[in-house]
Parts: C-alpha cells; structure tokens; sequence
C-alpha cells in the first residue's frame, strides 16, 4: 500500500508518497494516497530535512522510477548532475546519445515523479534561462539558490 506524507520545506510544502519498499513520488501540492509514514517516505523526510538545511549534498533512497525507457535514462543523467551545478537540455541530450533529443530531454524532465530527489531543476535552457519547472520558475531559482548557498526563498 502507498502512503503519503505532507513535507514543509523552506521553498514550500512538498508530498512524500511510497511504501515499506520505496520512494514513488514527492511532489508540490496536496497529497493523492493514504497520509501515514511507511519506512521509505520516513527516509526521504529526514534526508530532505537534511537538505533543505544545506546538509545533505546527495540522497540514498530506494526509489522507483515510473517511467518508460528513454525517461529513465535520461533521469539517471539528471541524478548524475552534481550538488549546485546545472546541465542544459542539449548536454543530457548529448549524454544519453540522443543530441537532438533536447525538447524530449525536456518532456521527460517534466515527468519526474520524485522532484528535488531526481534534482530536475539542475537542468536549463542553453541560453543559461531558467525554463520549466513543475514547481515553477521560483521554486527552481529558490532550489538552485538553496545549492549555492544563497538561501533565497520563493
């Protein structure tokens, strides 16, 4: 059974969701599932806790990763982004040998069901612009801010 959790951070409310096993999802906005605290969303809450307090650098969770092919593998260059560094499209693009894949890489961007785990926001335009976030723009700069030691909430 999945459960829930509702998880306030300094850049907004997030919601936590998996089971004994491991993190599904966390998103913005209200929870879908059960509200209770099976072991994974536990884990993730205290490793976000840690990060949002600039603690925590790299998350080791048992995930699952819902997606088909192309967006697991493009999700898996997105966790290899390091702490406070970004990537645009085209380089994930590139990565995955898929160089003109960037709107693709974008789309599956989009899908990311574990936000801020898989750190989708470490990616941007070419052009060093700040695009599409599921979160929104604000959220993005508050997280790339929160990696760089800005702190600047959204």
């Amino acid at each position: 059974m999945t459960f829930s959790t509702q998880f306030p951070t300094t850049v907004g409310a997030l919601t936590l969701e998996g089971d004994d096993r491991a993190l599904t999802r966390v998103a913005f906005g209200a929870a879908r599932a059960p509200q209770g605290d099976a072991e994974a969303v536990a884990a993730a809450a205290i490793q976000l806790e840690q990060y949002f307090a600039g603690e925590r650098m790299e998350f080791d969770l048992d995930v699952e990763l819902d997606g088909t092919e192309f967006e697991r593998r493009v999700w898996d260059e997105v966790r290899a982004i390091p702490y406070g560094q970004t990537a645009t499209y085209a380089e994930i693009a590139r990565r995955i040998g898929r160089p003109g894949a960037s709107r693709a890489v974008g789309r599956a961007n989009g899908r990311n069901p574990l936000a801020v785990i898989v750190p989708c926001h470490r990616v941007i335009g070419s052009d060093g612009s700040l695009t599409g976030y599921a979160g929104g723009i604000a959220m993005k700069r508050a997280l790339l801010d929160l990696e760089c030691g800005q702190r600047r909430v959204a």
